[in-house]
């Protein structure tokens, strides 16, 4: 049966709600179908794109309806920034808030989505390279609902995130989106949450539409590296020095971007949307990995 096929029975089972329980036992024995899930990087921005119709949440939008229908979504968030690598297994995870200063509406916004914890314990068991834990606590951050609610208004499809490890360098979280390839052949949408540039401390709110002009080599030289498969040179970004300092003073935003490269292969392409940058120090530049 086809992914899409298969999804539609479920959501008209369902109704309102795609339950993992109607396909927990399809995730050990295959595949959905023979085509890889694309991967995807998004610069997800302000939390207030949540709620915000405008030329990014559009594009977001635009590329969902493009996609095939996830069997669920692992997303790797800046917004989940531990020691050590956590997976989570929550059936209903709640809505984090993690922000402050936005305006009430944002604050109101929830995205039921439910968990995937069959999933999880999925993930868990394919990375072989670190110790994972699971965390049944965890909720979904602003850097997963905030694009998905755009992406999938209904929250009909289950979502679980896996975190980023700030004690480990950034070869290790390429290695490890390596090891998410399985998810991908069984139609889990993988989405690496972050920004390429990220630097809250040179924001410019009087010139909301400018950058700067180390934003916009050090974006430039990250996306040429994307076009020649030079991953080696995302992954040591900090070779090219201070821009790098000024574009990534803090890792979180970046290293999402590095298990969403870590998941291409050789017959993929990269393709680029959202290529704007916002407030001096900000990046949108969104990446889509599938077979060209």
């Amino acid at each position: 049966m086809q992914r899409r096929t298969f999804l539609q029975t479920l959501l008209l089972s369902t109704g309102t709600m795609l339950t993992f329980s109607a396909f927990k036992n399809h995730i050990y024995s295959q595949s959905i179908d023979s085509e890889l899930m694309p991967a995807m990087f998004i610069g997800h921005g302000s939390p207030m794109n949540a709620i915000e119709e405008n030329e990014f949440t559009k594009e977001w939008k635009k590329e969902a309806s493009l996609l095939p229908i996830p069997i669920a979504i692992l997303c790797i968030s800046a917004h989940w920034f531990t020691r050590g690598t956590f997976v989570a297994v929550t059936s209903q995870p709640e809505t984090i808030h993690d922000f402050g200063g936005f305006p009430k509406a944002l604050f109101d916004t929830q995205y039921p989505a439910s968990g995937a914890p069959e999933l999880a314990h999925f993930t868990q068991h394919i990375i072989q390279s670190t110790q994972v834990q699971t965390d049944a606590d965890w909720g979904l951050d602003h850097g997963t609902w905030s694009i998905l609610k755009q992406m999938y208004p209904e929250a009909k499809i289950p979502v679980f995130q896996l975190s980023i490890d700030y004690a480990k360098p950034p070869q290790f979280h390429y290695e490890l989106g390596k090891e998410l390839l399985e998810l991908r052949k069984k139609g889990v949408l993988i989405i690496g949450s972050g920004n390429i540039v990220h630097n809250l401390g040179r924001v410019n709110f009087q010139q909301i539409d400018a950058a700067y002009d180390w934003n916009i080599e050090f974006d430039t030289k990250i996306k040429n590296f994307i076009n020649t498969q030079n991953h080696q040179g995302v992954i040591d970004y900090q070779k090219l020095g201070s821009i790098a300092q000024l574009a990534v003073p803090s890792p979180d935003h970046y290293l999402p971007l590095l298990y969403t490269l870590g998941l291409q292969q050789k017959n993929e392409a990269a393709t680029f949307f959202n290529e704007k940058y916002m407030a001096g120090s900000l990046s949108m530049t969104s990446v889509k990995i599938m077979k060209g």
